[in-house]
């Protein structure tokens, strides 16, 4: 990832985002016309025409990778400038770190650094990055990371967080006014722990980006690993197995919702394997919302890749309405059934016995957890001429509320 002094992030302009989302929703209803067109044909003949079904699979295509476009020039809009005009006037930390990107020099910061991220000494695991520079990265990790975006999301200082909850719920009850408060049952508790894990990604810079006082480094790092943390992060939120990685949502025992209990993530079968059934594919979906309870709908998300969303896109309900629906605006999501619909390329395509597709209430189902702190480790010998920055974080994760996250599964039953 080197980066050299004449490469700028192109501007965003507004026209042009305005252009591609009224492409998207040109390419939105050519889609939904040959669709209807391939659906009207099912019900006259005993098979749809093969040059209507690949055109909508033409169209289908087209609207991902414009989809795809927009969400990057939404991206680029958000990412920060490496020009310093209009920042911030640098504080005492943030010209320590400067010091020591720039040249090497560490004497400020290893002043500052009261307290280094890792185990060891500040110069052996590197410095924390200023406090406006790990807030540029956690909000931009927010944009960028698809669980995270909808997860709740804690930080720490230590390397473990845990959390105590009661296994029977609490004890309640009804009392008149002015009787006796009988003694209730004590409750049974457990605990849920989420370590942190080490999270790394090392840009390379050159010594013409170094010696350019304009460029300011920091959000230069920032947005430099910005999209290698949310890559990582986001694999490991959906499939990661809990070693040296968070623990992902789709790593714990799956059961059949009519037999769901605490530590399990219940799921609703497709009804054939490694699709949807021929007929009223819709129901099914229907089925995996009310499978989860009213409290939690209201926050409730949908969660697959772009290749399931794209099989979804082409299903009616009863009254012949789309399912999916495109954003309202450029920058927002597209919805299904009325609930936001969430991209996580990590999302097992559909095949026989996946877990293709997750709705829950996230921000309650699952937790992300981040241990306060960015740290950098300046190398100038590994990669001559470049200058390599060891950037580390902390994070851990999982489920946290098991009964507010629903799966499909493409199975039989």
């Amino acid at each position: 990832m080197a980066i050299n002094q004449t490469e700028r992030a192109p501007e965003n302009k507004g026209g042009e985002l305005a252009d591609a989302f009224g492409t998207f929703m040109t390419s939105f209803e050519s889609f939904k016309q040959a669709n209807d067109e391939r659906l009207a044909q099912l019900e006259t003949r005993s098979g749809a025409d093969v040059l209507t079904t690949e055109k909508v699979d033409r169209i289908s295509r087209a609207l991902d990778e414009q989809k795809r476009a927009l969400d990057a020039l939404t991206m680029k809009g958000l990412r920060p400038g490496l020009g310093g005009a209009g920042a911030v006037q640098p504080d005492e930390h943030k010209e320590a770190f400067e010091a020591y990107m720039r040249s090497g020099d560490d004497r400020q910061i290893r002043a500052l650094d009261a307290k280094a991220m890792s185990y060891g000494s500040g110069q052996d695991g590197g410095y924390l990055v200023p406090a406006q520079t790990e807030a540029e990265v956690s909000k931009r990790l927010a944009d960028l990371s698809p669980i995270r975006s909808i997860a709740a999301v804690r930080q720490v200082s230590a390397a473990v967080l845990k959390k105590p909850f009661a296994v029977g719920g609490p004890a309640v009850g009804w009392v008149a006014e002015t009787a006796a408060r009988p003694q209730t049952n004590t409750p049974t508790l457990a605990e849920l722990q989420f370590p942190t894990m080490e999270l790394y990604a090392m840009p390379a810079a050159t010594s013409a980006l170094l010696e350019d006082s304009v460029v300011d480094l920091d959000q230069w790092i920032a947005s430099e690993v910005d999209a290698a943390f949310a890559a990582q992060e986001g694999a490991a939120f959906v499939n990661g197995d809990g070693t040296n990685k968070p623990r992902g949502l789709l790593n714990y025992d799956q059961v059949a919702e009519s037999a769901w209990e605490w530590g399990k993530v219940g799921y609703i079968a497709s009804g054939a394997a490694g699709a949807f059934p021929a007929s009223n594919p819709s129901d099914k979906l229907i089925d995996l919302v009310y499978a989860l309870k009213a409290g939690y709908r209201q926050n409730s998300s949908w969660v697959m890749n772009r290749k399931t969303q794209a099989l979804i896109r082409k299903f009616k309900d009863a009254d012949g309405n789309y399912l999916w629906a495109p954003p309202a605006v450029a920058g927002q999501r597209a919805t299904m059934l009325g609930f936001p619909l969430v991209e996580a390329e990590d999302m097992p395509d559909v095949a026989a016995n996946s877990a293709s597709i997750a709705f829950g209430d996230f921000s309650r189902g699952y937790l992300v957890v981040d241990r306060t702190g960015v740290r950098v480790l300046r190398d100038p010998y590994s990669a001559k001429p470049y200058v390599l920055f060891y950037t580390t974080k902390r994070v851990g994760g999982g489920v946290q509320d098991f009964d507010a996250i629903k799966l499909m599964k493409f199975a039989a039953s």
